[in-house]
């Protein structure tokens, strides 16, 4: 979605940007409903709530031939690039018509086609996938861009800094976005680090630099427009995207590592909620389109529940597929080959 046409005839940017941000929030509350009803494939669900400004801000200025790669909070990332979250949710319920046919799960999304390279649930493990796609895309001379999503827990990982090097020195289309929610699991930045300008760390190395507050999704939309420009052209970006992360590191985290009143004030920071208050003070959209538009996307997104339950899950003779080389044969599954070994007289 790019642009939205409301009842107002509006197709503002903002308009257009708060749109894909409610899709991205109404998402991970159906992802935690699915994972309450126990109907997720797994332990582990990390919701991106609060955060989606950056996924929202930085993908509106990616374009196809883009590629990307993201953290084990991912979802919001992938649906602004243009997933369909009925095969997202699918995925992460673990079932056969989800991204990954069901064994990549919440934390281990991707899809070529749409230049997602992989999530990844490794802190700062995805990072230097894109200096690779970076090279290559200097290679084909295709203007490409590889971007970077992680974490604020992801500056404290070697392979950060390694990538940055790499990417300044040989001057790669390549975009770092940080998108800094205050924690990594349950240790509060400032706890973790004597610097909290995280962005200096990149400006070190010879990357153009910025941090920019979440809030307000056009200040994040200007400074990723500002940055991909300029990774386009060869010259490197780092981004720090301030948010606040609403719930706890994982779904079934109550983060007791947080006071509630500091929870409390965090969640004022809520871009969603900023960009609609900035929809009804412009004048841009009233209440009732907004309500209206709120209503389309919570029925789009509760029918994504409806969807992945009613699908298969993926059988037990697919568990290699994709994981070895085609041509060789698949190795015997150790069900199998106990059931043969049994049947013997």
């Amino acid at each position: 979605m790019t642009v939205l046409e409301t009842q107002q005839g509006s197709n503002s940017e903002l308009a257009a940007h708060y749109a894909m941000m409610q899709r991205v929030r109404l998402f991970e509350e159906c992802v935690g409903e699915l994972f309450v009803r126990g109907q997720s494939a797994g332990s582990m669900l990390h919701l991106s709530i609060g955060e989606e400004s950056a996924a929202v801000g930085v993908c509106s200025q990616m374009r196809d031939g883009d590629s990307f790669t993201t953290h084990h909070r991912g979802h919001g990332i992938f649906l602004a690039r243009g997933a369909d979250p009925a095969r997202m949710m699918a995925e992460i319920a673990g079932k056969q018509a989800g991204y990954c046919a069901g064994k990549g799960g919440s934390m281990h999304i991707a899809d070529m086609s749409l230049g997602h390279l992989g999530a990844n649930a490794i802190v700062g493990g995805g990072i230097p996938a894109v200096v690779g796609a970076g090279l290559a895309a200097r290679h084909r001379k295709s203007e490409a861009v590889s971007v970077a999503f992680f974490g604020d827990g992801a500056t404290g990982q070697g392979i950060l800094y390694e990538s940055m090097n790499m990417a300044a020195l040989w001057g790669l289309p390549v975009l770092f976005v940080c998108i800094n929610n205050q924690y990594g699991m349950g240790t509060r930045i400032d706890q973790a680090t004597a610097n909290t300008e995280l962005h200096e760390r990149a400006s070190a190395f010879g990357l153009a630099a910025e941090t920019v507050d979440g809030l307000d999704v056009l200040n994040v939309v200007a400074a990723a427009k500002r940055l991909v420009s300029g990774a386009r052209r060869g010259r490197p970006g780092f981004l720090a995207i301030d948010c606040y992360r609403f719930y706890g590191h994982a779904r079934k985290d109550k983060s007791p590592y947080r006071a509630e009143d500091e929870e409390a004030e965090g969640r004022q920071k809520d871009p969603v909620l900023q960009a609609r208050e900035n929809l009804l003070s412009s004048g841009e959209m009233d209440s009732a389109a907004l309500d209206a538009l709120d209503a389309k996307i919570a029925e789009e997104m509760d029918a994504t529940i409806d969807f992945a339950i009613a699908q298969k899950e993926p059988p037990l003779t697919s568990m290699f597929r994709d994981v070895y080389d085609p041509s060789q044969p698949e190795p015997e599954p150790v069900r199998t080959r106990l059931e043969r070994i049994l049947a013997r007289d």
